[in-house]
């Protein structure tokens, strides 16, 4: 299967560990990723805040890159990413003004025919679970995971179309084909504040200590996202968390792909494990996981 891989932003620099950890488990899967050429912003947050038309015309430009690729299929690990490409060819798809707005001003023709998937939605339903399962050389054995969406994952309902957005469970799913115990909880499509970290900075402290101390209180072993945002929120906010409750938090945080290439028998370091805030080398090693 080839599909047109639209990173964005995040999975350059931040996330590095998300993208690394996506092209294993893609490889193992028999999933070709083949790059968007001279992909640009998808026009999330600062754009989106600023300028309809320009939010929209920065990924209508990723959008017409990917049709000149010649592939139908194009998968964004960033639920932020994912949501403003897909929303954005519906705009165009139903706002021929906008669409005409849009392309002058980035100077091409835009085609609304393309299937935009976010990377968990195409492991899921695309890959599926028997695939998944057929990979696993070392099961998650013993490994009491919390899945956790987000808010940007499964909503607006109407743009993602992909799982319930209230209790989606498609990544439940992922990680019980892994061999893992998934702990069921009422958090999982709650936002972790990661929108507000440069402005909101107590807001933030509150949402993420709440999904961190519910996921202790659930005995869990590890949080599972499949957000870079939500990642790298979680990971390196605990400290800030710690100092508001006055006892420390140490719950390490995956990405969904780290947990399958763990899974599939990847080294923790090709999978960029060592680079987490809260080192989930002592848990995985403790359960038996890796030596």
């Amino acid at each position: 299967m080839k599909v047109a891989y639209y990173p964005g932003c995040s999975l350059e620099v931040t996330a590095r560990a998300y993208d690394l950890s996506t092209h294993q488990v893609c490889q193992d899967l028999d999933v070709e990723l083949e790059a968007v050429p001279e992909w640009i912003c998808c026009g999330a947050s600062p754009a989106l805040k600023m300028s309809r038309l320009l939010s929209v015309s920065l990924s209508a430009q990723n959008l017409a890159l990917v049709t000149k690729q010649g592939i139908q299929d194009v998968v964004a690990p960033c639920p932020f990413c994912f949501r403003r490409l897909r929303s954005a060819q519906s705009d165009i798809e139903n706002d021929s003004t906008l669409r005409a707005q849009v392309e002058r001003v980035i100077e091409t023709h835009v085609e609304a025919n393309l299937h935009i998937y976010s990377l968990l939605e195409y492991v899921h339903a695309h890959v599926g679970l028997e695939a998944i399962r057929s990979r696993v050389a070392k099961p998650l054995k013993g490994l009491k995971a919390v899945p956790y969406y987000g808010c940007y994952l499964v909503r607006p309902p109407k743009t993602v179309q992909f799982d319930d957005p209230e209790h989606p469970t498609s990544l439940d799913t992922v990680l019980e084909s892994l061999g893992a115990t998934v702990v069921d909880w009422d958090f999982k499509a709650e936002c972790c504040g990661a929108a507000l970290s440069l402005n909101k900075t107590d807001t933030v402290t509150r949402l993420s200590g709440q999904l961190i101390r519910e996921a202790e209180r659930l005995a869990a072993d590890v949080i599972v996202v499949a957000c870079p945002l939500c990642q790298a929120n979680l990971d390196l906010r605990q400290p800030d968390v710690s100092a508001l409750d006055g006892q420390e938090h140490h719950m390490p945080i995956l990405y969904f792909t780290q947990a399958m290439g763990i899974s599939f028998g990847h080294s923790p370091r090709s999978l960029g494990l060592h680079g987490h805030m809260i080192d989930p080398l002592p848990l995985l090693k403790e359960k038996g996981i890796v030596q």
